[in-house]
This record gives structure tokens, sequence and C-alpha cells, in this order.
């Protein structure tokens, strides 16, 4: 009876451990998040009157109305990759509605950004939900979405992903 005890409160100790170690939201990858808003900012990728591409049609999850850049960003003295995608939404939204006054339509951003050593299992991409505030956007469990983005189900980030053409979870590259 005692050895069953101790089974039952390690496997206890194991679920509550699993279940406090979240693949993404954590302190660390919030953190870097929002440092990586700052650094958006401070670059003009991101807040009032940032660099802006040409608005497309999108498609759910993101938005009806996109727009997108890639290229680097210096975080830290060093430069990463960075896929920024702004989602746009609301009554009279349409490309041009967005080109004219795209604060007005902007509902999130989201943002890829390759991250040597952060996760290899899933080509070192670290994924993140902005509001269009620069807030940090939450599942419907509450969790902040910054980090490994639900790689099971509900569908997120990872698992959409990692249907992309060409091994590389980038959709707008092949």
């Amino acid at each position: 009876m005692k050895t069953m005890k101790m089974i039952y409160f390690g496997a206890l100790l194991l679920a509550v451990g699993t279940v406090n170690a979240a693949p993404f939201g954590g302190e660390a990858d919030v953190k870097y998040a929002k440092d990586l808003w700052t650094s958006m900012v401070n670059e003009s990728l991101a807040g009032k009157g940032s660099i802006m591409s040409v608005p497309y049609t999108g498609q759910h999850p993101h938005g009806a109305i996109l727009d997108a850049l890639d290229g680097p960003i210096n975080i830290d003295g060093k430069l990463h990759r960075i896929i920024i995608k702004r989602n746009y939404g609301g009554p009279g939204v349409s490309k041009s509605a967005v080109a004219n006054d795209p604060e007005k339509y902007l509902k999130a951003v989201t943002v890829m950004l390759k991250r040597p050593g952060y996760d290899p299992d899933n080509k070192d991409w670290f994924w993140v939900k902005y509001k269009a505030d620069g807030s940090l956007d939450t599942n419907p469990a509450g969790m902040k979405l910054a980090g490994m983005i639900a790689k099971g189900k509900p569908k997120g980030c990872i698992s959409c992903h990692t249907a992309a053409p060409g091994g590389d979870m980038v959709y707008n590259s092949d």
C-alpha cells in the first residue's frame, strides 16, 4: 500500500510539473516578446506610422486583409530574420481602406522570429501574437501567446505552419 501511494504521489508530481511547464506563455517568453515589440517599434516595424507592405486578401486565422514584412531585425546586437504579419478586419475593411487608414482596421500583429537554438524541432521559430496596441494576446485558457505556440489542439502557429511547403514553416517564401 505504501508503495502504491508513493507511485501515485510521484505520478501526481510529474503531472503537476508537466502542467506548469507550459510550452508557451512562460515568463521568459513573455519578457522576450515584450522586448521584441520594443525593438520592432524602434525600427519602425510596429506601432503608429510603421513601414507597411501592400495589403492583400487574407484568410483565417489571420484576417480578412493582411500586410506582411520579411527581413532582418537587430535584437541585442544580433540580426534575426523576422516575419511580421499585420491582421486587419472589421466593418468596411478592404485593401484600399487598410492602405489609407491601417490603424483603424488593425486587429493583431503576428510574428515569426528566427532564434538560433530556441526550438530546433520547429526550425527555431519564436512565435508571438500581439493585439493592435502591442500587448500580448491570449488563448481561451488565458495563456499569453508568445513562444512555442500551440503544437497540438486547438491548432496554433506551429501545428498549422508545419504544413508550409519547403519544410521551413514559412508560407510566403515558396
